[in-house]
């Protein structure tokens, strides 16, 4: 269902494995997760299928949004698949939402980024893009960038 797919796709000017580990380890993950103002303020990354994939966020307005979910593929340094349909060990979520499947592909000078958000429906993919997909992930993406490039 391509109309139920968002994507996101940037060069990113590090190598694959500084993305990777701006994705997987949860004090790098902090410091770019959310566009700013918006600040990551826990993160809990049990990196194996059917692991742990927290994010609580900490909005300008002091209310606080978390994101529980789970892993699904972990391919170091290539590909990351994870979704908030299923909760860790892979229980049933009660709101499931969508899946984000990442891919860093090594290319001259850095690393191709991929992100695709798989929603079930073209309804719940147009209701991601309304909430600022683009620019929320586009916002978080540059900053995951220049964090990338400090390792």
């Amino acid at each position: 269902m391509p109309n139920s797919t968002l994507t996101l796709r940037r060069h990113i000017a590090a190598p694959p494995a500084a993305v990777w580990r701006c994705w997987t380890e949860p004090h790098l993950l902090m410091q770019w997760f959310a566009p700013r103002p918006v600040k990551t303020v826990e993160a809990v990354l049990d990196l194996h299928p059917g692991g742990r994939f927290y994010t609580a966020m900490l909005l300008p307005d002091g209310s606080e949004h978390a994101s529980e979910g789970c892993f699904l593929i972990v391919e170091p340094g290539a590909r990351l698949v994870f979704t908030d349909c299923l909760l860790a060990g892979f229980r049933p979520a009660a709101k499931p939402f969508f899946t984000a499947d990442l891919t860093f592909t090594p290319t001259s000078g850095g690393t191709d980024y991929h992100v695709r958000a798989l929603h079930a429906n073209e309804a719940g993919a147009k209701r991601h893009a309304e909430m600022g997909f683009e620019q929320g992930w586009g916002a978080a993406t540059d900053q995951l960038a220049a964090l990338a490039a400090k390792l």
